[in-house]
Formats: structure tokens, C-alpha cells, sequence
């Protein structure tokens, strides 16, 4: 019985843990969909929304606060980056991976240097466990699942459902087409990357109880991202949320 308990306990962190890589992997794929750009830099915004994320907690103590600041303030970053280093030199695919590695690296010794060396521990907003056919399991990691899930079907319907999503899908079938159209393809740009580095963020923030906040935590994630991105389909929305 024991042995099936734990069995149940460790599907479960998989299932949680595949639902958390595949809203990564879909901002990672997000980008690259729409402008060919394979960012390397993607772990490190993960990073930035956990390390934000536990400075919004030490200032306000209020782990709701940073989950909303955190993932807007990274998104802004990702705008940021679009509009003034990738915009420049988007369609030399070599040039944009050094960028990104560089920006990378450029994130990690700022968290460093701001963050320090160690890592840090974030409590769970919400304590406790549930039963369910003899098995306990964290209230906290089951709420970041559905959190995760909620969070895939609202993108779905974001990308598919508005005006907004329409424009980035007909930018990615033909920019050209799109732009003669009146759609607004370097706000639709800056936008998209910006969304994506929100969702890597916003799983940064979700992860902090869960994991060890550091300033190299986004190397951990970024090739298993890679990975789900490859086997999903670069380009490919659903085949990203395929850890689901």
C-alpha cells in the first residue's frame, strides 16, 4: 500500500512538474512561431520571474502580489529586448542565437549580483493536503496544476478567440500579407515576445515554493523546454502542451 502511495505521489509531481515545462516551453515556441527567433534567454526570464517574484514577497509579504508584478515586469523586459536588440538583426537566425546567449549570461550575473550566490525558499501561499483514495498530495502543487491548465486554455482562446491572437497567427502565415492588411506586425512582435517571456515568468513565480530559487535555475528548465519544443514541433502550440 505504501509502495502504491508513493508511486500515486510521484505520478502526480510528474504531471505537475510536465504541466509547469509545457507553459515554458509554449512562450518558447510562442516566440519562435511568429519570429523565427530561437531564444536562448527563455530559462533566464524564468529565472527573473522566481528572483522578482522573491523580492515582490520580502517587500509587500505577499506571494499574490509578486505573482501578478513579477510576470508583468519580465514581460516588459521581453518587450524591451524585442524592440531594441532583436529588432535590429531578427532575420540573421546565427546573430540572434549570440544575442540571446549573451543576454542570457547578462541576466544570470545580474541576478547574481543583486540575489547573491545561494538559494532561497519561498512558503506556499496555501498549506495543507488532500486526500484522495488513501493518497495526500500538496494542496499547493495541485492548485499550480490547474493554475497551469487554466492558464493553456486561456492562450488557447487568447490565440484563437481575438482579434488580437488573429493578428498573430496571420502575421506568422505571411507577414507581408498581414502588414498590407493593416495588421501592426512590429506591435504584434513586441507583443508576442513579451508574452512569451510573461508565461516563462509566470511558471518561475508558480515554481518558487516548490523549488530552490537561484540565480542558475533557468539552466535547469531550458532543455528540457528545448526538448518538448523539438518533439512537440517548433512552431507547434499544441505539440508544446503535449506534457499534459
Amino acid at each position: 500500500m505504501a509502495l502504491a502511495s508513493d508511486v500515486a505521489v510521484a505520478v502526480l509531481n510528474g504531471v505537475t512538474w510536465g504541466l509547469i515545462v509545457a507553459l515554458i516551453a509554449l512562450g518558447l515556441n510562442l516566440i519562435f512561431g511568429l519570429l523565427e527567433i530561437v531564444n536562448m534567454a527563455h530559462g533566464s526570464l524564468y529565472m527573473l520571474g522566481a528572483v522578482i517574484g522573491w523580492f515582490v514577497i520580502d517587500a509587500t509579504g505577499s506571494f499574490f502580489v509578486a505573482l501578478f508584478l513579477a510576470p508583468l515586469a519580465v514581460g516588459m523586459i521581453g518587450v524591451a529586448i524585442e524592440r531594441g536588440v532583436l529588432r535590429p538583426i531578427e532575420d540573421d537566425v546565427s546573430i540572434t542565437l549570440i544575442a540571446t546567449f549573451g543576454l542570457l549570461l547578462i541576466f544570470q550575473q545580474l541576478a547574481l549580483m543583486s540575489f547573491g550566490p545561494g538559494t532561497r525558499s519561498v512558503a506556499a501561499p496555501i498549506s495543507g493536503t488532500v486526500s484522495f483514495a488513501g493518497v495526500s498530495y500538496s494542496t499547493y502543487r495541485l492548485s499550480v496544476a490547474v493554475v497551469a491548465v487554466a492558464l493553456m486554455a486561456g492562450l488557447y482562446l487568447f490565440l484563437f478567440r481575438t482579434r488580437y491572437g488573429t493578428w498573430m497567427r496571420g502575421v506568422r502565415q505571411n507577414r507581408e500579407v498581414a502588414s498590407a492588411l493593416g495588421v501592426p506586425t512590429s506591435k504584434v512582435y513586441a507583443f508576442t515576445f513579451g508574452l512569451g517571456s510573461l508565461l516563462a515568468a509566470l511558471a518561475g513565480v508558480l515554481l518558487a515554493p516548490i523549488v530552490s530559487v537561484h540565480h542558475l535555475m533557468g539552466l535547469d528548465v531550458l532543455a528540457v523546454a528545448f526538448i518538448v519544443v523539438i518533439v512537440g514541433g517548433l512552431g507547434s502550440l499544441r505539440g508544446s502542451s503535449s506534457p499534459v
